[in-house]
């Protein structure tokens, strides 16, 4: 199985469980003298199942996370870290270009004027170059996740 069908399950695992968590939250209680829709203790151990499965295809992805390597030597969990990193820097710029872009938002001379403390132009000229480094760098992990084999 490759890196990037082992995550697809991952996340399909996930969604299981969750809906698992739901159906046994509605049959958790029930009006006296009624029967629940569906047994408890079966959902429970439908649901430690699909925990097990979960639990083991997580172990393999981070092993092999650990041991797959980018073109430039670097671990693919290294890869996840920076992405990751690039991902919340770009967000912090982009929220401060936001906060910091001149709006009109005086409705007349006499009204206190606000001013950007930092240079939005090149606030936002570095966003753009973390988006840019992120997509490339997502391109990179995302082309190697089909090209690895799950470890065992």
């Amino acid at each position: 199985m490759k890196l990037a069908e082992a995550l697809v399950e991952r996340k399909n695992l996930k969604g299981e469980i969750q809906t698992l968590r739901r159906r046994l939250q509605r049959v958790a209680k029930v009006q006296e003298g009624d029967k629940p829709v569906e047994d408890p203790q079966a959902l429970l151990q439908t649901i430690g199942t699909k925990l097990t499965d979960f639990e083991g295809l997580i172990i393999r992805i981070n092993r092999t996370n650990m041991t797959a390597r980018l073109a430039d030597g670097r671990t693919l969990m290294e890869a996840i870290a920076e992405r990751d990193m690039l991902l919340l820097q770009r967000s912090a710029l982009e929220e401060l270009v936001e906060a910091a872009t001149a709006t009109r938002d005086r409705f007349s001379r006499q009204e206190i004027r606000y001013l950007p403390t930092v240079d939005v132009a090149q606030v936002q000229g570095q966003a753009d170059q973390a988006a840019k480094r992120f997509r490339q760098l997502d391109a990179e992990i995302q082309a190697l996740n089909w090209g690895t084999e799950l470890v065992a």
